[in-house]
Formats: C-alpha cells, sequence, structure tokens
C-alpha cells in the first residue's frame, strides 16, 4: 500500500505542504511549467533551494501578478491578509489591479477554477473542497452565509495557486493513504484588521476542530487556514508515522525563521502489513436456541463487530453450551458490550486485548469474461493474494449456470 506521511511539527501552510510535496516528483521543473501554463490569472510559480537550521529542501514562491502576496511580509503569518474580512479595502496593493475585485466570493474561485483552468475533473473537485472548507469556516466564524464570504483575507489568487498545487501533486503521487501527524499549531497571539486574536486563529481552529493538534513551545501563528483545510481534506488518518518502507522524502521550508526548522516533511513508502490489537469480548449460554443464537449474531455484527462467532462447549452439570466470541475495535467495545447483554442470556462478559498481525486488504474491480467483478488483494510481510468476492463468483456462477469453481477460476484468470 503506498503510503503518505506528513509531518506537521512545525505546523502546515499551502506553500510549505506544495514545496515538500514537489521534492517526490521526478520532474520537478516540468510540474512548475505545467503549473505556469494553467493560466490562474497573474500567477507565476518558483522554486528555489531554502536551508532552515542547516537542513536543505524547497521554498516555493508563487507571485500574483508580479509580486509576492503581502510584499515584505508573508501570507502564512501575516493576519492583515488571512483574517481581513472587513469589506473595507485595507490593503492598497492588493487592489491595484482590477481582476483582484472580480474574484473575492467562492463562486468567482468556482468560476475560474471550474471554467478556466486545464484540470482533470478529479481535481477540480478537491480544490473546491478545500475552499468549501476554508469558506464555511469563515462564514462560521464571522457569522455572515458562505455565499457572502470575501477572499481577500487568504489573498485569493495565492491561494488558489496553493491549493491546485497541492491538488495536482496529490493526483501525481496518488497515495493509497495519507497519514498525518498531530499538528503543530504554535501559541501566543496575531494581530489582525479587527484586533488581537488567539492562535490558532478562529478559522483555522474552526477548520481543525475534530482533529488532533497541540499548541507546543514555539510562539507564532505555525498552522494557516489554507493548511488547515488541505490537511483536513486530503488525510486520510492522524497518528504518528506507521511502519513503512520509505522511498522518498521532501523538505518544503516556510518563510519565517523559528528556533526550529520550519518545514513540513513529507515520507512517501510502501506499507507492508501492520500490526495493532483488537478487543475480544466473549461469554458461555447454556439456555439459548440456535435461532436465538444466530439472531444474537446478526445484531453484534450490526453493532460493529469485526467477527462473531461461535465455540461448542462442555458446561457445569453436563450440560453443552456455546461460548459466544466477538472480535472489535476499543471505540466500538462499549456498544457492542450493550447490544451482547440485551440479546443473549449471559450474565457476564470476558475481555482480553489481542495483539494481531494484518495484512493490507483493498478491493478492486476486474473485467472477466462474465463481466466486472471485485477481488480483494492482501498483502505483506512477503506474501501477496487475490481472492474473488464471494457474493460475486456466487452471482456469476448462478447467472451462467456454472460451478462456484469455474466462476472463481474466470475471475483470478
Amino acid at each position: 500500500m503506498k503510503t503518505l506521511y506528513i509531518d506537521c511539527g512545525m505546523g502546515a501552510a499551502g506553500d510549505m505542504l506544495t514545496a515538500a510535496l514537489l521534492e517526490l516528483v521526478p520532474d520537478r521543473d516540468g510540474f512548475i511549467d505545467d503549473f505556469n501554463s494553467l493560466g490562474i490569472p497573474g500567477v507565476h510559480m518558483s522554486a528555489e533551494k531554502a536551508v532552515k537550521c542547516g537542513i536543505t529542501g524547497t521554498h516555493v514562491s508563487i507571485l500574483v501578478n508580479g509580486e509576492e502576496e503581502g510584499a515584505g511580509h508573508h501570507h502564512h503569518h501575516d493576519h492583515e491578509h488571512e483574517h481581513e474580512h472587513d469589506h473595507e479595502h485595507v490593503h492598497e496593493h492588493e487592489h491595484e489591479h482590477d481582476h483582484h475585485h472580480e474574484h473575492h466570493r467562492l463562486a468567482d474561485i468556482e468560476h475560474i477554477v471550474c471554467h478556466h483552468l486545464n484540470l482533470p475533473e478529479n481535481v477540480k473537485n478537491d480544490v473546491m473542497a478545500v475552499f468549501n472548507l476554508i469558506a464555511e469556516a469563515e462564514s462560521h466564524v464571522h457569522g455572515v452565509p458562505v455565499t457572502d464570504i470575501h477572499f481577500h483575507e487568504v489573498g485569493t489568487m495565492d491561494a488558489v495557486a496553493d491549493i491546485t498545487a497541492v491538488s495536482m501533486l496529490m493526483d501525481r503521487i496518488h497515495p493509497d493513504e495519507v497519514v498525518v501527524s498531530p499538528i503543530h499549531v504554535g501559541y501566543g497571539h496575531v494581530h489582525c484588521a479587527h484586533g488581537i486574536l488567539p492562535i490558532p486563529a478562529p478559522a483555522t481552529a474552526y477548520i481543525l476542530s475534530g482533529l488532533p493538534i497541540y499548541s507546543g513551545r514555539i510562539e507564532g501563528e505555525l498552522c494557516t487556514p489554507t493548511g488547515a483545510a488541505l490537511l483536513k481534506h486530503f488525510a486520510t488518518s492522524f497518528g504518528q508515522m506507521p511502519l513503512m518502507n520509505v522511498d522518498g522524502i521532501g523538505y518544503g521550508m516556510g518563510k519565517k525563521d523559528f528556533e526550529a526548522a520550519n518545514c513540513v516533511r513529507v515520507m512517501l513508502g510502501e506499507r507492508s502489513g501492520s500490526s495493532d490489537s483488537v478487543i475480544g469480548l466473549s461469554c458461555n449460554v447454556d439456555d439459548m436456541t440456535g435461532e436465538e443464537i444466530g439472531f444474537a449474531m446478526d445484531r453484534i455484527f450490526e453493532a460493529g463487530a469485526k467477527d462473531v462467532y461461535t465455540v461448542p462447549i462442555g458446561m457445569k452439570k453436563s450440560r453443552p453450551g456455546i461460548m459466544i466470541c466477538a472480535i472489535c475495535l476499543e471505540s466500538d467495545m462499549d456498544r457492542i458490550v450493550r447490544t451482547i447483554f440485551r440479546y443473549t442470556t449471559t450474565i457476564g462478559i470476558r475481555r482480553s486485548v489481542y495483539d494481531r498481525f494484518v495484512l493490507d486488504r483493498r478491493a478492486e474491480s476486474v473485467d472477466t469474461e462474465y463481466g466486472k467483478a471485485r477481488v480483494k488483494i492482501s498483502e505483506g510481510y512477503g506474501v501477496k493474494r487475490i481472492k474473488a468476492e464471494y457474493d460475486d463468483m456466487e452471482r456469476i456462477a448462478k447467472d451462467n449456470d456454472i460451478t462456484l469453481e469455474e466462476a472463481r477460476n474466470g475471475i483470478n484468470t
């Protein structure tokens, strides 16, 4: 399984993520040329080597009409821009160019992205999904409808550039899963047009709700709304780096200097089978009918158990009985315990924790002489197995009046 791990130990911003992912792409200059030929109004991307705390990485510059966003200071840590929601125009330079006026609302951004950029449909969808997360956060924080949100606070074209670049790079790298570390947001306060706000800024805090974040020891704004929205959209899970063989590493450098290397680090590699732990719940019953036990097993599966099975046992007073066992995740355990008590006659449930080794599993659809069928591919620990999905084998066997074995062979060839 192709895994991308994103280390946000110094937060994240759109251009830092762009730069880090760019280091994973074989033809960087080619990517930058492709990006610049998209024709995002006034936008030009360039990349140069940058060193932070002795580590060399890439820094990406986005010029909008020949100048960098917030000339003189950068938008990652520039709150006049990040949180400029007043509709008065505080920054003269931003409004020297007419077309800045046109593209403030979500509908305008959608018009540029969906109608003017030559991008695959899935990339356009990613870009708009990320913008929607930002707009929804701004709308929530300011109490105005999403349609009224003006995007000058993010430096509109600059944000379009960052979000489009990251979406294109993710499409090229095409990982099966994206694991993101807990996100370091920094601490302190920022100045914006409305006064002094806490870090993480309100829109960023809203986007990051439900995700693992921490303030850490560095004063300053480390995660921007754009960075937060990109992470939230592309992450498939959050946590420490999984067991993986790393093939590629990228460092994306921010503008500012802190006592720690101000970078996002990405690692791309193969996850080859993993280990985790599961909960085993079991109980013994000697006074339930087979029908009742079957009904209870179905209910336990519905409650989220990974597996439910029975074992015939001999119990006290020479009674034959049944042990009902369920395997589940810790997060589902309470619900499954309640379900077992409700649908069985037991008065006690035993719990144990099992460490397990698992192969990575993915499902794919394959074309066979009998039409489409799903197969399960399991790999890791040096093995790879491909197995046809039983429901599809059964359907093909019935429809074509062949045996299960013939259907299996037809799918697996």
